[in-house]
């Protein structure tokens, strides 16, 4: 392992995390607040330290897989450390595992959240806040398709290239050339969300706050009530539909919007599986809040397709108090937190194709039951999937599964309730943000115990990375000179 090499390239996107810091500074200059100060001192310290630490380690060399590892998992627990220091400077968080719980939530664009009035704050702290996750939301979308499948793990595994190159699903042949494009894509779904966002009547800061937020599909509101605070169908129904399209692979966003060819969304199959569960969830659970009592109007069409989208692309906002709502929408809703968005999206999860291909094997091993001697491909969209990518998928169900398990038993262990553990850590683990019971919609995490925060702050990192991302660092091999 280069450890210099690591740390030199840590340090550069700490410098740019720092630099990020300056919006939330304009933000507080304009509306003279006091957190000025504490977020200069916050971004002084970023920058100056990560100047500092890339200039020490300054060298010329290749970065290796096991480099790749070590900079992607120890970046983001890195920028999470220094992120949370505007939080603590300007006093908004006072201990230092609120706040660095609060910042992992927002980097891994979990939306988890240890405040308890969000309103009270000055609106620079917000904007930093949201900031935390847009910035979060495009580095996964780069890591997932740029970077990760380089590495031999993410869902994007199964569009692999026939020519050489990091890029599984690349737009152009360097990466640094497909994460400009992925930016110009992000960047214009945020401003189309936020100019609509007005138009319904919500004010530049709110509109900007909350297109951050659902475009990496984060949750993070600068409302205590989330969406349902507005009570304009207009509004959620203008956020359903973005945090929908956040779910979507992006690449396939640039492909459909530079050939103007609409058709491409509907011939991937993972996005038309991706439709399926959302809409039948959105059924199913309308229907039985009907039966329940709450009826089959309109509004409540819109709250159980609204709650759905936003557990599913694992954005976590909310327009009612959906642990309030019947035992099966409330075990649906908890089983859509395992689902996640598509390959390639900001969305957390397993991700939809993982369960795609989960479902398509378990066929195949039928059709071998019945003809021992045929061979079966598993295809999708066409394409075969290898023998190798299909062990990838079925070992990562696997460990998620297993992860649930243990840190729900540590969760229990720590005092809360079955139901609260269970759900604390699929949402985070998810990336969704909200569970149910003592971490349910109309509440946050600020009663879990510290050892359950971080223990929760673990599950965030191993969720966004994938999990084999943080886990391989574990093995004593990475780590020996090579």
């Amino acid at each position: 392992m280069k450890i210099r090499l690591v740390i030199h390239v840590v340090a550069l996107v700490q410098v740019f995390v720092g630099l990020s810091m300056l919006l939330p500074v304009l933000c507080a200059v304009y509306y003279q607040e006091s957190a000025l100060v504490p977020l200069l001192w916050a971004m002084a310290v970023t920058v100056g330290s990560g100047l500092l630490a890339a200039l020490l380690t300054r060298q010329q060399e290749d970065i290796r897989i096991r480099e790749g590892f070590a900079i992607v998992s120890l970046g983001w627990v890195a920028i999470a450390g220094f992120g949370m220091l505007p939080f603590l400077f300007s006093g908004t968080i006072s201990g230092v595992t609120d706040a660095y719980f609060e910042t992992m939530s927002g980097f891994t664009t979990t939306g988890a959240s240890i405040l308890t009035d969000v309103e009270i704050l000055p609106r620079s702290i917000l904007l930093w806040r949201s900031l935390t996750q847009w910035l979060g939301g495009m580095g996964i979308i780069v890591l997932s398709i740029a970077i990760l499948p380089f590495l031999g793990v993410g869902g994007m595994q199964l569009f692999r290239a026939e020519v050489p190159g990091p890029s599984v699903d690349r737009l152009k042949p360097r990466i640094s050339q497909t994460a400009g494009l992925l930016w110009m894509v992000y960047l214009l779904l945020t401003v189309m969300e936020i100019l609509m966002l007005m138009l319904g009547g919500m004010d530049l800061f709110d509109s900007a706050n909350h297109s951050f937020t659902t475009m990496a599909t984060g949750g993070f509101s600068t409302r205590n009530l989330s969406v349902g605070y507005y009570r304009s169908a207009y509004i959620q129904y203008v956020v359903t539909f973005f945090m929908f399209m956040a779910g979507i692979n992006f690449s396939l966003h640039y492909r459909s919007l530079t050939g103007l060819n609409l058709k491409a969304y509907f011939r991937d199959r993972e996005l038309v599986f991706y439709v399926l569960i959302l809409l039948g969830a959105t059924g199913a659970i309308y229907v039985c809040n009907g039966m329940e009592g709450e009826g089959f109007a309109e509004k409540s069409l819109r709250d159980s397709l609204f709650q759905v989208v936003s557990i599913t692309t694992t954005t976590g906002y909310a327009t009612v108090d959906f642990d309030a709502w019947a035992p099966l929408s409330r075990i649906m809703l908890l089983a859509l937190m395992f689902v996640g968005g598509c390959a390639g999206s900001t969305g957390g999860g397993m991700k939809v194709i993982r369960l795609l291909l989960i479902l398509k094997h378990g066929k195949t091993e039928l059709k071998k039951l019945l003809h021992p001697q045929a061979v079966f491909l598993v295809r999708v969209s066409k394409i075969r999937v290898r023998p190798e990518v299909m062990l990838n998928v079925l070992g990562f169900f696997t460990l998620y599964i297993a992860l649930f398990i243990f840190c729900s038993f540590i969760m229990t262990a720590l005092g809360l309730d079955i139901i609260s553990a269970a759900s604390s850590v699929a949402a985070t683990l998810g990336n969704i943000g909200p569970g149910l019971g003592q971490v349910g919609p109309m509440l946050n995490f600020s009663g879990v115990p510290l050892a359950g925060k971080w223990t929760l702050s673990l599950c965030m990192l191993l969720g966004r990375l994938e999990i084999f991302t943080v886990i391989v660092l574990f093995l004593p091999e990475v780590w020996r000179k090579a």
